[in-house]
């Protein structure tokens, strides 16, 4: 008789959750919902048993930073410093 173990279940219901969530956030990337959002759960589920999915989700994440950086124009997390002259009022100067 086969008895699965309780890893065997989880495994199993990780792979089932994770197919699921990536079905429903394709649906979702088309009709109203946070479809990318699913789609990244469902692969982080996977990624726990399989190679590619980890791979895709380390792909859409360096990705997704790519077209933050040039939609935002901004390339590391930290602001630069604007120098003590640059803050001064210019009508003061004069």
């Amino acid at each position: 008789m086969f008895q699965p173990t309780l890893e065997q279940v989880r495994r199993a219901f990780r792979i089932i959750s994770g197919f699921t969530l990536l079905l429903v956030g394709a649906i979702m990337v088309i009709t109203p919902g946070p479809g990318w959002l699913t789609i990244f759960l469902g692969l982080s589920l996977l990624a726990a048993e399989f190679v590619w999915a980890r791979r895709l989700m380390n792909r859409i994440k360096r990705e997704g930073g790519r077209i933050k950086e040039a939609v935002l124009g901004v390339e590391s997390n930290e602001e630069p410093e604007t120098p003590p002259q640059a803050r001064r009022n210019p009508e003061e100067n004069s």
